[in-house]
């Protein structure tokens, strides 16, 4: 069997070697083209919704510190009172244990009297899921609390509050013995827990 006999490199095959490396390099160019376009592209839509996500956590932490200043500002005070426990100091946004461990948290806002302190946590919106986060925030400031000798004969209770609650997670709340407080209008209001209703102490 003879071998093959190469084909003799003619000017018009060298020519054509050239077309065809040319519109090879065009198509990968114009490949990266359209990737670099779509990775803009992309690029561009997740600042979108970055930026979006930021101004709707902005909104919704404005949301949550305006609760708060209408709790603070409002009869919430009074409210509890009514309830016997009579309120003397108050403070937001409370950190506490060390920050960066399982121990450490923080409370928007609580009320105390010396002997009872009303731990509270504030949502838009709060969920079953977030009465549960407390009671575990509540079990933590406890541990937290009782490290320091001056404090270890106060009870904490809990509280939960929302521009909006719904019935289901209020009836869930009480089961689980924490307060919840709505927001009506400009206003705050304890909702009246059912009578059988005990607040849990921590």
């Amino acid at each position: 069997m003879s071998e093959q006999q190469p084909t003799p490199l003619t000017y018009e095959g060298i020519l054509e070697l050239f077309r065809q490396t040319r519109e090879q390099m065009q198509e990968t160019d114009r490949r990266i083209a359209q990737m670099n376009e779509e990775a803009r592209q992309r690029s561009q839509e997740l600042d979108r919704r970055m930026d979006r996500t930021s101004r709707e956590i902005s909104a919704l932490g404005s949301r949550v510190g305006v609760i708060v200043e209408n709790m603070i500002g409002g009869d919430i005070v009074e409210q509890f009172q009514a309830l016997g426990y009579t309120v003397t100091a108050h403070y937001r946004n409370k950190v506490f244990g060390i920050k960066g461990t399982s121990a450490s948290g923080e409370i928007d806002l609580i009320l105390e009297n010396g002997d009872i302190v009303i731990l509270i946590e504030v949502k838009t919106r709060p969920k079953a899921d977030d009465v549960l986060d407390h009671i575990e925030r509540l079990e933590k400031y406890r541990s937290h609390a009782g490290k320091n000798s001056h404090v270890e004969r106060r009870q904490f209770i809990g509280a939960i509050a929302g521009a909006s609650v719904d019935p289901d997670v209020v009836k869930f709340a009480h089961r689980k013995g924490l307060y919840v407080i709505v927001q009506a209008g400009r206003t705050v209001e304890i909702i009246t827990p059912p009578e059988d209703f005990v607040a849990k102490k921590w």
